[in-house]
């Protein structure tokens, strides 16, 4: 791995309190009309200079994926139905399927790699994925890469 890399995929639950407290500020800006940097940053429990520190470097991941492909890889039992289920999230969430393979069954386990563009009209991906990281037979959900559409 690149150990110069500008940009990493982190799970919550991986990042610390004042990175987490960062984006629970920006969150207020945007959603409270007239609430000052100051007041938001004191309901957030942080200091004006570790919002201002950090702020222009975390965001949440799907403010980063409008106008992107996406690919994601999920593990998971082989189960009737469940390669329909998962085509049929992905639209109820307005991304496009670019690409979808799925490996044999080994031990009942199969592999699914989707490429999904996300566009404009598309909903919070993240909410989607924790929806399908949720379901009966599903191991897990990676996000394999993010990169730019081309054209």
């Amino acid at each position: 791995m690149n150990s110069e890399s500008d940009y990493f995929v982190v799970r919550t639950k991986a990042l610390p309190t004042v990175l987490k407290k960062v984006v629970e500020v920006k969150s207020l800006l945007e959603s409270e009309k007239g609430i000052s940097i100051a007041e938001a940053t004191e309901r957030a429990g942080i200091s004006r200079s570790s919002f201002y520190k950090y702020k222009d470097d975390i965001f949440p991941f799907y403010d980063s994926t409008k106008g992107k492909t996406v690919t994601l890889v999920i593990q998971m039992r082989d189960e009737l139905g469940y390669l329909s289920k998962i085509c049929s999230k992905i639209s109820e969430y307005m991304a496009n399927i670019l690409t979808i393979h799925q490996s044999i069954p080994i031990n009942s386990i199969v592999t699914l790699t989707v490429s999904i563009e996300v566009r404009e009209d598309t909903s919070d991906i993240n909410t989607m994925i924790r929806e399908i990281e949720e379901w009966p037979n599903i191991q897990y959900v990676k996000i394999l890469s993010q990169e730019n559409i081309p054209g």
